[in-house]
């Protein structure tokens, strides 16, 4: 126990341990975030130097770079953070429930409840609703295929295994009704549909930011506090329930916890793909599987890896701005076809 600091309320309703490592770990994945998103709001059509980046952000700067940086820029990289560290933790999380190291949003068919939501929205009501109702539709979406998703995995109890045999055919449903109703559209929206579809950051705002904010803020952090049940939980069903767990309602608690963070990212910057699935992976491979150290870690992978690829499309294809879910999928697709293939002889 050396290796853990204790931490524990006056009253002994919270109590849990931080790991040593995970703590270094999370601050220095911390410090990398900060210089990418400060790098990164520098790199542009117009150069700033980082010590004009940070005076402006605390409102010192110069005059001529404010409206760049904090109108234009900023909220960008604050949506591409937080969107990265609330899709990474809710693929960590599901990875740990479900018990498969291939679970994720898109892959079980939340991200694809957003999406027929929103096509749904962009194809037949843009035009009469205003487009500040997007987000709000996306997250009814995915709300109604997790609730599907588990009364349809129900029986008895929700196995994980059942889970995600259901999660993947309810993936595979909405991806067919969400080109269903592009190619059907009887407005010429598919070209904004299609671009919510790859998944972007761009054109975001201060609004957005405070859309998804209290998401991210609120459920990350109750995540964290649930994780020891996430760690009981890989010992299988049987033993959990018998140390004492509620595993029922903890798979539920955590699954909410998931949809609802993969719902609002999804909600603000369209289906960006497979960040659920590789922060996580890549998270166990410097910090171990210990939920509680598995989930900060991956969020701020996660954060790292939108605000990476974001600023790619944003300054090495200039004048194009090429959405972030393009570069997220380019690496996402091959490692999951590594995972499929390194896995191909377990059971």
């Amino acid at each position: 126990m050396k290796h853990y600091v204790p931490v524990r309320s006056k009253s002994g309703l919270v109590s849990f341990l931080i790991h040593r490592k995970t703590t270094f770990l999370s601050l220095s994945l911390l410090l990398v975030l900060v210089a990418a998103a400060i790098i990164s709001t520098g790199l542009g059509e117009m150069r700033i130097s980082p010590l004009n980046v940070v005076r402006s952000m605390f409102g010192s700067g110069p005059d001529e770079y404010a409206m760049v940086i904090n109108k234009l820029r900023l909220p960008r990289i604050v949506i591409g953070i937080l969107v990265g560290a609330s899709l990474a933790a809710a693929g960590a999380i599901l990875q740990g429930i479900i018990r498969n190291p291939m679970a994720s949003p898109d892959i079980i068919g939340v991200t694809g409840g957003a999406s027929v939501a929103a096509v749904t929205f962009l194809t037949y009501s843009a035009g009469a609703v205003s487009i500040r109702f997007l987000p709000a539709f996306a997250m009814l979406g995915a709300a109604v295929v997790s609730i599907v998703l588990y009364g349809l995995a129900w029986k008895r109890g929700v196995t994980p295994i059942r889970l995600i045999l259901v999660g993947i055919g309810m993936s595979s449903l909405m991806s067919a009704a969400t080109t269903m109703m592009i190619v059907f559209s009887p407005r010429n929206d598919a070209g904004q549909a299609y671009l919510w579809l790859t998944g972007s950051v761009y054109a975001a705002n201060w609004e957005n930011v405070m859309t998804i904010l209290p998401w991210t803020v609120i459920l990350i952090p109750a995540a964290f506090l649930l994780a020891r049940h996430i760690n009981i939980g890989q010992l299988g069903d049987d033993i959990a329930a018998g140390a004492g767990s509620p595993v029922e309602l903890n798979r539920l608690l955590l699954l909410l916890i998931s949809v609802a963070l993969a719902a609002a990212a999804v909600s603000v910057a369209g289906a960006i793909g497979f960040i659920g699935l590789i922060a996580p992976h890549m998270a166990r491979k410097l910090i171990g599987s210990n939920a509680g150290s598995v989930l900060p870690v991956s969020a701020l992978i996660g954060a790292i890896i939108i605000t990476v690829a974001d600023l790619v499309g944003r300054t090495f294809f200039l004048p194009l701005d090429v959405p972030v879910g393009v570069f997220t999928s380019a690496v996402g697709a091959p490692f999951f076809i590594y995972l499929l293939y390194t896995r191909r002889n377990s059971r």
